[in-house]
């Protein structure tokens, strides 16, 4: 069994604290759900700790995808306040983003730890370089029709599952592609999330369940402690991004999503290799 000293235990909580505290000012900020963060910090935080490779990708995705229900529901509401969440976009979109959210769990669920973080380091990269240097005005585009839409549905639901993310790191460039104003990209994105969230959290705790080497008090491939640790914070300090999102300038706001999404990708590529 894993053996954790008092000031290791302290060092930790403190560690994962703070990890909720800015995960929740970026979910509100950018719609992500914080998952951004929290996923790679996690991975390096169980690397620390020693837990095993094959388990530690899936149990930061798990934990991360369970901190969201709740980050999420508070950056949700804080936009939807604001009246920045498409409820007609959510209930069109949401049964092919639920469906991805199943098979993307199924998936995640039983591919190996490194298939996991080279997911989670691609699709950030790809999604970073998307927001940098896309020309800030173009061409109107509306939304696609069936079932284009519901293709792009299912794969946002896919791959945000199996990098533990709330949906914003795909949703809300596909979004800005399709000229939705930003900040209703964001708040529709938060919505978005918690469609994610709650079956992908499910679906990590029973794929895992009875796995061994797992972190300590630990659901399946959710981990307890992380969860305890990281959510009240995050949930205190998510609509702080929200109020953010609103006062900052919209290039201001897409400029901050590409360098989060950069930095994440550039640290899980070179922990893989």
């Amino acid at each position: 069994m894993l053996q954790i000293d008092l000031a290791e235990a302290l060092t930790l909580i403190a560690i994962l604290a703070a990890t909720g505290a800015i995960a929740g000012v970026i979910s509100g900020l950018l719609g992500v759900g914080g998952g951004i963060v929290i996923v790679p910090v996690l991975f390096f935080v169980f690397i620390g700790l020693d837990i095993e490779e094959e388990v530690r990708m899936h149990v930061a995705v798990g934990t991360s995808l369970a901190t969201i229900i709740f980050t999420g529901f508070i950056s949700a509401r804080a936009h939807w306040r604001k009246g920045s969440v498409d409820t007609a976009l959510l209930k069109s979109w949401g049964p092919a983003v639920a469906f991805g959210v199943v098979a993307g769990t199924i998936l995640g669920g039983n591919v190996a730890g490194e298939v996991l973080t080279l997911v989670f380091a691609a699709v950030a990269a790809l999604v970073a370089v998307n927001m940098a240097f896309k020309p800030a005005e173009g061409a109107a585009r509306s939304m696609p029709r069936t079932p284009l839409k519901e293709i792009l549905g299912t794969i946002i639901g896919l791959f945000s599952v199996m990098m533990g993310i709330g949906g914003g790191t795909l949703s809300v460039p596909i979004l800005s592609f399709f000229s939705y104003p930003i900040r209703l990209a964001v708040g529709t994105a938060s919505a978005i999330g918690l469609i994610i969230a709650i079956p992908g959290t499910l679906g990590y705790a029973y794929f895992g369940w009875g796995m061994s080497d797992l972190p300590p008090l630990s659901v399946g491939y959710v981990n307890l402690a992380g969860l305890l640790a990281i959510v009240p914070l995050s949930m205190l300090t998510a609509p702080l991004g929200a109020r953010i999102a609103h006062a900052i300038p919209p290039m201001a706001l897409r400029y901050c999503f590409a360098a989060f999404l950069a930095i994440t990708s550039i640290r899980m590529i070179t922990s893989v290799l």
